[in-house]
């Protein structure tokens, strides 16, 4: 069962509302990460500098606190030296990097700290050096030291910097991410919009155009009917008195000459049968002029094809041609049974006189995409797989007295259409050369009857 228009748009609505969150929320996200990708690099390009500066600052005045210490042997200049080392590794203590190199690499500077400290301890444990080559030896080693220790100190800004790019990466392939989630909801809100609008000029505007053109269209048929029924009313009224008259002579002349002259006996049954079908053609223009009420009932739809196809298929299967009802699900259509199975009638006799050699007639019920405004309604179809109605000719199908069958009076369509038009509903047809002719009767779903199930069921026909 197809979902409802109502249904179809709330779900595009909840659809579109998801994906305008989709991009609101990425795009937060995105705004968050920007604004700390920002923040996390001032604040690691200053640790980088301050570090390095820090470290070259503190090591170059131990180094010099601890050359006035050798030199001079003063204890304040020692204990300087004492404090300063302790800041230093107070400092380092307070650091906690985010990486495993970070935290390699201030183990690594504390190791260098320590190797410091203890050239500086030698040095205070020995006397007075003055300027012997041992006091140079020993100055040299101290310095290679504060080296080493400056080296540990850019190697732990270096890695800053590295967990900095590390940083930078991981936020840009985020940022790439998002960006693509952003573009993939915009093209899904897109194609999501396009399938709306489509959805809604397919099943709103799309219709209500071809119900105005046909609205429009039934009215300038019926004005032409209704002034055409006036006047061929009074003239069917005008013909059929002389017809009563004639065919009453007729009968008096034809049993008074009994079977004396063969000829002439012939001939009466020749007026006879004209006299006939002239009579067909007066009743077919007053029902066209003016039809009867039709009496509405509740109706079963396939009950109703059952029996136009019980009382059709003696006469169309030695010709050939099959007429089958095909299994559905039964609805209940508002009409009155014997118009309606008038109008069946002349269908499947315009069907079978359309097929040429052996075919097939299918007689059908369908609730799919049917409407009479908001009103429910259902299609009962006649199926054919004749030769199809001609360009030209379907220009004027449901003119009156416009036929192409040499004996047909061009008023079947036209009454099956006035018919359908007085119970609420249209008659339509689609067509192709060669290929087939369906007529579909839309008619009205009983008010007590739901389209979808059915009140009143009958027995799925034979085929």
């Amino acid at each position: 069962m197809e979902m409802s228009l109502r249904l179809r748009l709330v779900i595009l609505a909840v659809l579109i509302a998801s994906l305008a969150a989709t991009i609101v929320g990425a795009a937060v996200v995105t705004w968050r990460q920007v604004r700390r990708l920002r923040r996390h690099l001032s604040a690691v390009q200053i640790e980088s500098f301050r570090v390095a500066d820090h470290l070259q600052a503190t090591v170059l005045d131990l180094n010099a606190t601890l050359l006035r210490f050798a030199l001079g042997r003063n204890p304040g200049d020692w204990q300087t030296f004492a404090d300063n080392a302790d800041q230093l590794h107070a400092w380092l203590v307070q650091q906690h990097p985010g990486t495993a190199r970070e935290r390699r690499e201030l183990r690594q500077v504390r190791a260098e700290l320590g190797a410091y400290q203890a050239h500086a301890n030698a040095i205070a444990s020995t006397g007075n050096l003055g300027l012997t080559g041992s006091s140079l030896q020993v100055l040299s080693s101290i310095d290679n030291a504060s080296r080493r220790l400056l080296n540990a100190g850019y190697g732990l800004a270096s890695a800053h910097r590295a967990a900095a790019a590390h940083l930078v990466d991981s936020a840009q392939r985020t940022l790439t991410v998002l960006q693509a989630v952003i573009f993939s909801a915009l093209l899904l809100l897109l194609m999501l919009a396009t399938w709306g609008l489509s959805t809604l000029y397919r099943e709103l505007i799309a219709p209500l155009q071809w119900k105005l053109i046909e609205s429009r269209a039934s009215l300038e048929r019926q004005e032409k009917l209704a002034s055409l029924g006036v006047l061929a009313a009074g003239v069917a009224h005008e013909i059929r008195n002389p017809l009563t008259a004639i065919r009453a002579r007729l009968f008096t002349l034809k049993k008074a000459l009994g079977g004396e002259r063969a000829t002439v006996v012939t001939d009466v049954e020749l007026i006879e049968r004209e006299l006939g079908r002239l009579e067909r053609l007066v009743r077919d223009v007053l029902l066209f002029a003016r039809p009867a009420e039709p009496r509405k009932e509740a109706v079963s739809a396939l009950g109703l094809l059952s029996e136009v196809r019980d009382l059709m298929r003696g006469q169309l299967e030695p010709s050939g041609i099959e007429l089958a009802v095909q299994p559905a699900r039964d609805v209940t259509v508002q009409g009155d049974p014997h118009q309606l199975k008038q109008v069946l009638l002349n269908l499947i006799r315009n069907a079978a006189e359309s097929i040429e050699g052996h075919g097939k007639i299918t007689l059908s019920v369908d609730t799919k995409s049917a409407a009479l405004g908001r009103y429910p309604a259902a299609f009962i179809e006649v199926r054919d797989t004749g030769k199809g109605i001609p360009a030209e000719v379907q220009k004027r199908l449901f003119d009156p007295f416009y036929t192409t069958k040499p004996a047909g009076t061009g008023l079947g369509l036209s009454i099956a259409a006035r018919i359908v038009e007085q119970h609420g509903g249209t008659l339509r047809y689609q067509t192709e050369v060669g290929r087939g002719t369906t007529f579909g009767i839309l008619l009205p779903v009983a008010p007590s009857a739901d389209p979808d199930c059915g009140s009143k069921r009958s027995p799925h026909p034979r085929a």
